[in-house]
């Protein structure tokens, strides 16, 4: 079975203690770029093992060389610089809320793809998985450029019609998507909230005080993201995953699929769908109904954001639940998002992390008889 897995995760791995050092240290001038480098390397080797004793099929290098899931990748775009004014966004818990103030973006020029972004960190990725496992890449989807902003980010004397920002914007994923393939990238993931966010009568508020319009901001995130896929190259599976926020076990937004999910299952030309499903914030399994009969769907049942260990039980018995919508063939299990969206990682540790990717891996085994 190609990509997705049976068993299979979103991407971002909790950092070494190390790793955090070395950032800290780099950041400060302590140590140079050369020897952040190395650490990373090492732990990056480290977390390819982990993973393959975990039994999963696929590896990602967790993120490390990263600060952040999507903004790195969105300063090295052609066209991008951060702002001076910081985002505000609130994220909640079961212990109350925390306040995240995060660079915000400008497009200041016209947006263009100069080099492959993550290409180095692909490859050192693909040079160290072992024979039989796939290397995937994560990256940020184009929605995620004009959700963190909206049109205020957008210069208006660069772009005086968005249309013209959306199509350089699809014009620039589609060209690093062609660029990964080249490396001999064949599972590529694009990372979206705003498809989930959007769920949320909260966040459609926000979309509209942002310029866009709530009702339809979906549709021309699809479009975007289709345009940028629309001439990728034969053999490269790729595949979106949608979550409500990821920070310190902390989320932003609430609400079942099914605004977006008409449109989101039937339009988007992805090869599948991680969801994000550990807990109530994700409505039930009804919108499944509007998925195609070529498309995967990778349930994600069992949560980063606690320590606590789900029953399998229970997991097999919520397979079951989505099989009503979704043929139980074209299945898979993963966690709901990553265990390290930014590098503070969720309040889990390693062996957390291990054990909860380890229980995915037996309880696909037992679901499907191997993944």
């Amino acid at each position: 079975m190609g990509p997705p897995f049976r068993a299979d995760h979103v991407g971002s791995l909790l950092r070494p203690p190390v790793l955090r050092d070395a950032r800290r240290r780099h950041e400060s001038g302590e140590i140079g770029a050369e020897q952040l480098r190395a650490v990373e390397d090492d732990a990056i080797r480290d977390v390819i093992k982990m993973q393959r004793a975990a039994g999963l099929s696929s590896a990602t290098d967790g993120e490390f060389r990263r600060g952040s899931w999507h903004m790195d990748f969105i300063y090295a775009l052609g066209g991008i610089s951060k702002s001076d004014q910081r985002l505000h966004v609130k994220f909640h818990n079961l212990a109350g809320d925390l306040e995240f103030s995060p660079p915000g973006l400008q497009v200041d020029g016209k947006v263009r793809l100069d080099e492959p972004i993550f290409a180095d960190h692909f490859r050192f990725l693909q040079s160290h998985v072992d024979p039989g496992v796939t290397p995937k890449l994560t990256i940020p989807s184009p929605s995620m450029v004009y959700y963190r902003g909206g049109r205020a980010a957008v210069s208006e004397s660069v772009y005086p019609d968005l249309e013209e920002f959306f199509a350089d914007l699809s014009a620039a994923y589609a060209a690093q998507v062609s660029a990964v393939y080249d490396l001999g990238c064949r599972y590529l993931q694009l990372d979206d909230t705003s498809l989930a966010y959007l769920n949320d009568p909260a966040q459609r508020e926000l979309v509209a005080r942002m310029g866009g319009d709530p009702d339809t901001q979906h549709l021309r995130n699809i479009a975007t993201m289709n345009a940028a896929l629309a001439g990728r190259p034969e053999g490269l599976t790729v595949t979106t995953h949608l979550c409500r926020g990821n920070f310190r076990s902390s989320w932003a937004a609430s609400g079942s699929y099914e605004f977006v999910a008409e449109a989101l299952f039937g339009e988007l030309a992805v090869d599948g769908f991680f969801l994000e499903y550990d807990d109530e914030r994700s409505g039930g399994f009804e919108p499944l109904r509007f998925v195609p009969k070529d498309k995967k769907v990778v349930l994600g049942l069992v949560t980063t954001k606690r320590p606590e260990l789900e029953d399998p039980d229970v997991l097999v018995r919520r397979i079951e639940e989505a099989s009503r919508y979704v043929d139980i063939d074209r299945l898979c299990l993963s966690p709901q998002c990553g265990f390290s969206s930014t590098e503070e990682g969720n309040d889990l540790t390693a062996d957390d992390q291990l054990r909860k990717l380890e229980l995915i891996v037996a309880t696909a085994d037992r679901v499907w008889g191997g993944h």
